[in-house]
């Protein structure tokens, strides 16, 4: 199903699970739309998710099996449970149809096995995946729209480059999905792994092109982990991210890194979220008053005089030996092209990715550009 037109009366929204199987029961259980055992308890309600269920977490094709499992589940039901695709599903699958077949390159050695491995792909989802598995990924849609938020994976303008339309966009995908064209294959992952194109000053005005394309009030999407783009510790994040105006919401708060599994209520409202934020400031505010009135104050320390210090001889050093540059770059310039090359780059160290043949492969935590704004509240650059 790619469009949903009529809104259900819930619907949630689930991003990156990278393998983390408990943690999403766990955070489905919360809401109420699962039982402790992983059983559909949503009744008629509709969940969606964005893609990403494997690679960096300890049991993928677990998550897959789930998610297949809840799907039947929820439709016995009256409800449903939906999924797009994610670049890491592209990889999965590509690793499996063409391991370490060389892709036709003028720009040095690539594959998808080679990608595959320095994005934490695991040999024992390649082991488990089984035909069912691979039939039923191949036919997910990569972009939807229900209600007035339109639904993808990546926060990039690369879905463009594959229809005018959501239904075009979609057989684009799959038609790929179904060839043996190791190029076009290559080119589906490498494009699906770009981000940030709803960032900076032209990121509301990128927004507007894939809503004016495919509809919607706002995007909705996983893949670039909220805890980077707010410089912060994943552990620290307690809501999705909305900013470029109000017209984005990011929901991959960065399970494989420590953050939560966030299971968003759609139509997002920013109104409730800055409500429970305020709320919990206040509490925060009100325990450190109460935590200082009930620790006295420690005596003021008196500094020493300076003691006159001995000349010494300094012992000879030998010059460190320079550290071995990695496989991808994990420096400052990933950080810089993430906003200067958005729509060009794949996984990067990924926003790397952005010329053209580089190897895509993801950030490191904390390794991307640092934008402004908080986790589950708006934009303040953008109101």
């Amino acid at each position: 199903m790619e469009h949903d037109p009529v809104e259900p009366v819930e619907t949630y929204v689930v991003g990156d699970v990278h393998g983390h199987r408990d943690e999403l029961v766990a955070a489905l259980h919360e809401v109420g739309l699962v039982d402790p055992g992983g059983t559909w308890t949503g009744g008629t309600a509709h969940l969606w998710f964005l893609g990403d269920f494997v690679d960096r977490g300890p049991d993928g094709i677990g998550v897959i099996e789930l998610v297949m499992r809840l799907s039947a589940e929820a439709a016995a039901a009256g409800g449903q449970v939906q999924t797009l695709l994610g670049n890491h599903e592209i990889l999965l699958l590509g690793m499996h149809r063409f391991g370490d077949t060389d892709v036709p390159s003028d720009f040095g050695p690539r594959s998808f096995a080679r990608s595959w491995e320095m994005n934490g792909g695991l040999l024992s989802d390649q082991e488990a995946l089984t035909p069912v598995h691979v039939d039923w990924l191949t036919d997910r849609p990569v972009v939807a729209l229900v209600g007035e938020d339109l639904l993808m994976h990546s926060d990039t303008l690369e879905y463009l480059g594959w229809g005018e339309d959501l239904e075009t966009v979609n057989a684009s995908v799959r038609e790929i999905l179904h060839s043996d064209d190791l190029f076009q294959w290559w080119e589906l992952w490498r494009r699906m792994t770009t981000r940030y194109a709803f960032r900076g000053p032209h990121g509301e005005d990128a927004v507007d092109r894939l809503l004016a394309a495919y509809g919607g009030r706002m995007v909705i999407h996983g893949h670039s982990v909220i805890a980077d783009q707010l410089g912060l510790p994943p552990a620290l994040i307690e809501g999705p991210y909305e900013y470029a105006g109000g017209k984005a919401l990011g929901v991959d708060a960065g399970l494989f890194v420590g953050g939560p599994c966030l299971v968003v209520r759609l139509p997002w409202s920013s109104a409730a979220s800055d409500e429970a934020d305020f709320d919990a400031a206040i509490a925060e505010a009100e325990r450190a008053r109460e935590a200082a009135m009930a620790t006295p104050p420690e005596p003021e320390p008196t500094e020493p005089e300076p003691a006159e210090p001995e000349p010494t001889e300094p012992e000879p050093t030998e010059a460190e030996p320079a550290e071995a540059e990695p496989d991808s770059a994990q420096s400052g310039e990933s950080a810089q092209a993430a906003d200067s090359l958005q729509t060009a780059g794949a996984d990067a160290v990924e926003p790397v990715e952005s010329a053209e043949g580089a190897e895509p492969i993801e950030p490191a935590d904390g390794e991307s550009a640092v934008d402004t704004g908080r986790a589950g509240a708006t934009d303040p650059a953008k109101g």
